[in-house]
Formats: C-alpha cells, sequence, structure tokens
C-alpha cells in the first residue's frame, strides 16, 4: 500500500520541483496533489509542507491539521534548527525533515511518520544545497535557495526582523544572504530587488495543481 502524500507550498515550482525529487517511489508514495497555495482537498496520510517563502512560519501546521482531509504534517525545511524543530512538534507536526537529505531517506522519513513515529532529521550538507531534484524560484539565474527565500520574502514585502521571525536566521545571517542574492542579480537596494523579484516569479502562485493519475 502506497503513502498516499500532498505537497504543499505556496510556489509551484517548489511542489513541482518536489514532486520530481520523489519520481522514482511511487511504489511507496503517492502524491495525490501539489498544492500552490490552496487548501488540500483530497484525504491524504501526509502533507509535506515546504517552508519556503512561507510567511506564516509554523502557524501554517495549525491551519493545516485542522483540515479534516490532512492525517499528519510533515514539515520540510532548510532552515533546520532543534528549537524550531521543537516548536513545530509542539504545534502537532509529526516530523521536522531537512532538505539536505537524499530522496531515498526522506521518504523512509515519510514511512515512518505515517507509522505513527515523531520524525525530526538533520542532513550533512550535500554540497551546500538542497538534495535531489528540488527546485525553487531564481535557481536558473544562480541563486542559492537560501537567497532565492530571502529575496521571495523580501518580495513579500517583509522586512529583515520579519524574516529572522519567520526563518529563525539570526539578523546578521539574513544581511548576508541578502547582500548575497544583490551580487547576484546586480541590483543594489531592496526596491530593485523587488522590482526583479516580481518579473521572475517571486510573487506566489494562486492556483492548485492536482497530480494527474499515471498509468
Amino acid at each position: 500500500m502506497t503513502i498516499k502524500v500532498a505537497l504543499v507550498n505556496d510556489y509551484e515550482v517548489i511542489v513541482r520541483g518536489l514532486a520530481n525529487m520523489l519520481r522514482n517511489y511511487t511504489s511507496k508514495i503517492d502524491i495525490v496533489e501539489l498544492d500552490a497555495n490552496r487548501e488540500v482537498s483530497t484525504p491524504v496520510d501526509i502533507v509535506l509542507y515546504d517552508t519556503f517563502g512561507d510567511i506564516a512560519g509554523h502557524r501554517q501546521i495549525n491551519d493545516l491539521l485542522a483540515n479534516p482531509a490532512v492525517r499528519r504534517v510533515a514539515v520540510y525545511v532548510w532552515n533546520f534548527g532543534p528549537i524550531r524543530a521543537k516548536d513545530a512538534i509542539r504545534r502537532g507536526a509529526s516530523g521536522y525533515l531537512s532538505k539536505r537529505l537524499p530522496a531515498a531517506q526522506l521518504v523512509d522519513s515519510l514511512i515512518q511518520i505515517h507509522h505513527g513515529r515523531t520524525v525530526v532529521v538533520d542532513a550533512t550538507p550535500v554540497g551546500g544545497r538542497t538534495a535531489g531534484s528540488a527546485d525553487w524560484p531564481g535557481r536558473e539565474e544562480g541563486l542559492t535557495e537560501r537567497e532565492a527565500e530571502m529575496l521571495a520574502l523580501i518580495t513579500r514585502g517583509l522586512s529583515n526582523a520579519e524574516i529572522a521571525d519567520v526563518t529563525g536566521l539570526s539578523p546578521n545571517s539574513i544581511k548576508s544572504y541578502i547582500r548575497s542574492c544583490y551580487r547576484r542579480i546586480d541590483v543594489s537596494n531592496r526596491a530593485n530587488a523587488v522590482r526583479w523579484g516580481v518579473r521572475h516569479g517571486f510573487e506566489p502562485d494562486h492556483v492548485r495543481v492536482v497530480q494527474p493519475d499515471v498509468g
């Protein structure tokens, strides 16, 4: 029996990239929905919630679990931290999983969660980036996922202090990622970064994508 999973994030490129990462595990994982900024509508065993660019942060866990179609929630994060993991579990998440996990280990973690275990897993860096075939806005322009997330949150109007609250990163780390993002996209200030972000797909998508039947 396969585990029914919905992939949730505000950006279609994120959920499609994650689905691509899991494409070789269809005997274990049945991705029944890809949700870009829409409520899960199909009953699922697990929602894998990617926190990239999400201004709700861990509050989104409560909203997901309030949905009768959702049995369990696993949070999928780049900004892994023990304190934030504890907060997510306290809010009802059954898993807190690093994006540095290889696809096979991610699938194994989802299987354990499906069996009723609480799973918290960090991972050794894989070249400093997300493992597998995940994707994010701006990747084709050379932005790392952390730089891209900073730009996504800036484009959505968050201040540095608000970004720190959402991501759990220190103010100095945020400033460093923002500076490196500016250099990569060749802008010198926040207003120009926002304009670049709007032109290059950093505003969230507003369509729910249902995974088509296969076979």
